[in-house]
C-alpha cells in the first residue's frame, strides 16, 4: 500500500540543489545498489527485509519519474530519505538510470535468498505494472536487461509485459540489470555476430566496436555519464564494463539503503569536477557509420529481440 504527499525541501537542500544545477548534469546515471546484506546484518533483520529495502527504493524512484511534484512513498518511513534522494534524479534533469537489480552471480547465492530476491522481483513488476496508465501519462519507459532464460518463466512472463506495455515512452527510462553480467552480454552478442555471419547477412570484416554496441542489451539507450557504487566497494561487478569506458566511476561508503541526498550529491559535484577531462577523451572517438548491410542486420536484430519480447508478453495478455 501507498500514498502520495507533496514533497518538501529544507532551505539547505534548496540551496545545494540550485548551486548544483549550474554545473554539468549527467543525462545517464548508472547504480551498483551494494550493501542490503550488510544493512541487514547491521540493523539485526533479515536478509530479505534489507533486500526489501533496496528494491523499494529502486520501485519509488520509478513512482517519482511518473510524478515530479509528488513522491509516492510506501508505508515504512525508514524508506522516506532515500526516496527524496532518488527524486533529485528528475529535479536535476537526468532522464535515464539503469541500476544494478540482480547480477546472475547471485544465482549462486542460497536457494532460500534467490527465491525471496525471486519474488521480491514478482511484487515489484506487478506494482509497475498496476499503473501502466501512469506511467504511459509520464512517458516513462522501463527496460530490463539481463539473460532471461535464467529467470523463473512466470517472472520473465512480469518483465515482457512491463517492456512491452512501455516500450513507446520516450520522456524517461528506467532500465532494470536483472539476470546481467558484462560476460554475459558479451557472450550473447558474440554468438548473434556469429549468427549473422553464418546467415550471410553481414561478413567478418563488418565487425568494429561500433557493430558490437549495436548489438548488446544496452543498445537503445546512450553509454552512462556517471556510475556510482555504495558499500565502500571499489570494484565494477561484471557491470556495464563494455558501455563504461568513458563512465566518470564514483564510489561511496555509505550502504545503499542508507545512501543520502548528500552521497547524491557529492556523486554529482565529483562528475562535474570530471566532466571537461571526459570529454576531451570523448572527442577523441569519431562514430563509425555502417554500411546498408551492417544497417539492415542491426534492425534485423533488434526487431528479433522486440518480437521475442511480444511472443512472451501477448499470450500472457490474451489468456
Amino acid at each position: 500500500m501507498s500514498w502520495i504527499t507533496e514533497r518538501k525541501l529544507n532551505w539547505v537542500q534548496f540551496l545545494a540543489l540550485k548551486i548544483i544545477k549550474t554545473g554539468k548534469i549527467p543525462r545517464h546515471v548508472a547504480f551498483i545498489m551494494d550493501g542490503n546484506r550488510r544493512f541487514a546484518n547491521k540493523q539485526n533483520i533479515t536478509k530479505k527485509e534489507g533486500h526489501s529495502m533496496g528494491y523499494a527504493s529502486l520501485r519509488k524512484f520509478a513512482d517519482m519519474l511518473i510524478n515530479r511534484i509528488n513522491i509516492i512513498y510506501f508505508i515504512d518511513d525508514r524508506f522516506e530519505k532515500l526516496a527524496e534522494t532518488l527524486s533529485w534524479c528528475m529535479d536535476l534533469g537526468i532522464t535515464e538510470v539503469t541500476v544494478y537489480a540482480f547480477s546472475i552471480e547471485n544465482f549462486k547465492r542460497n536457494k532460500k535468498e534467490v527465491d525471496e530476491l525471486m519474488d521480491l522481483a514478482r511484487q515489484k513488476f506487478k506494482r509497475l505494472l498496476e499503473e501502466t496508465d501512469e506511467l504511459t501519462k509520464a512517458g516513462v519507459c522501463i527496460r530490463v536487461i539481463g539473460n532471461f532464460s535464467l529467470l523463473p518463466e512466470d517472472v520473465y512472463k512480469l518483465i515482457a509485459q512491463t517492456m512491452a506495455v512501455t516500450k513507446d515512452n520516450n520522456k524517461a527510462f528506467l532500465n532494470l540489470a536483472f539476470s546481467y553480467t558484462t560476460r554475459d552480454e558479451l557472450t550473447n552478442t558474440i554468438k548473434d555476430i556469429a549468427k549473422g555471419i553464418k546467415h550471410s547477412d553481414i561478413l567478418p570484416e563488418d565487425i568494429n566496436e561500433d557493430l558490437i554496441s549495436d548489438c548488446l542489451y544496452t543498445y537503445k539507450s546512450p553509454n552512462p555519464d556517471l556510475l556510482i557504487r555504495t558499500s565502500g566497494e571499489i570494484r565494477l561487478s561484471d557491470f556495464l564494463l563494455w558501455q563504461i569506458s568513458n563512465t566518470c566511476l564514483y564510489f561511496t561508503n555509505a550502504l545503499w539503503p542508507e545512501f543520502s541526498i548528500w552521497d547524491f550529491l557529492g556523486a554529482i559535484f565529483y562528475y562535474q569536477r570530471c566532466y571537461s577531462d571526459l570529454q576531451k577523451v570523448k572527442n577523441n572517438f569519431f562514430p563509425i557509420v555502417h554500411n546498408n548491410r551492417v544497417s539492415m542486420y542491426v534492425d534485423k536484430l533488434h526487431r528479433e529481440r522486440e518480437i521475442a519480447i511480444e511472443n512472451i508478453y501477448l499470450p500472457t495478455v490474451q489468456s
